[in-house]
């Protein structure tokens, strides 16, 4: 299987099936930074990324707006000073799909390049 970060990602269909449990624990292998955790009974990804101040913060929120326009993908960015969380999940089927984990494999990789 290629890196998670060199899948392309397009809109989740609304009759895209969610991952399951065993499925979502295979690919966050590739994502270990990340966690999975139920919002309103929602799977979404999420990960905390510490950087120098608020204007890194928001420089690095507007690398993840670019990819995400590209996909027509859409994460929720809470941008703090000196951190951003960044939180994927698939809002057409309520969970999370392959989309979700390869935009965050993709986050991960604008990060480091940062």
């Amino acid at each position: 299987m290629k890196p998670l970060s060199e899948y392309p990602c397009a809109a989740t269909p609304r009759d895209a099936a969610k991952l399951s449990d065993k499925e979502q624990r295979e690919l966050a292998k590739q994502i270990a930074e990340w966690k999975i955790d139920l919002n309103d009974g929602v799977a979404q990804l999420w990960r905390v990324y510490r950087v120098g101040n608020f204007i890194q913060a928001m420089a690095f929120a507007n690398e993840i707006s670019l990819i995400a326009e590209e996909g027509d993908h859409h994460p929720a960015l809470l941008v703090e000073w000196g951190r951003i969380k960044v939180s994927w999940w698939s809002h057409s089927i309520g969970g999370l799909h392959l989309n979700d984990f390869v935009m965050a494999a993709k986050t991960d990789e604008i990060f480091k390049a940062l």
